[in-house]
């Protein structure tokens, strides 16, 4: 099955955008990033290879951490949250016995 993180945004703050400085013919640049618009995306993360030489009893809470991490890289995003489905199957086999690959649904 497919398991999902939802990512949520910081709220953007109110008022107009900031213009770090307004060059010579009418052109405007302004500070900041792009906003990033909701995405919905289906990924499969290889854990097998992500756990080589990290010892058995922290191999699942890393698995974890690794996820996360996976996630940060692909939705550019720092509030990342793993469903409890999700965090249940990475723990199914316990702490040591990883699923190999796990699909997940990452939507922003």
């Amino acid at each position: 099955g497919i398991f999902s993180i939802s990512i949520r945004q910081p709220n953007p703050p109110s008022g107009k955008p900031h213009l770090a400085y307004q060059p010579a013919m009418g052109k405007v640049a302004k500070s900041g990033s792009k906003k990033l618009e909701p995405i919905t995306r289906d990924y499969t993360i290889h854990l097998h290879k992500l756990m080589h030489k990290i010892q058995f009893k922290k191999r699942a809470p890393r698995a974890v951490r690794e996820i996360r991490k996976f996630t940060l890289k692909r939705m550019f995003t720092k509030d990342v949250r793993i469903d409890t489905k999700l965090n249940k199957f990475v723990w199914s086999n316990g702490v040591r016995n990883l699923p190999r690959r796990v699909r997940v649904r990452l939507s922003r």
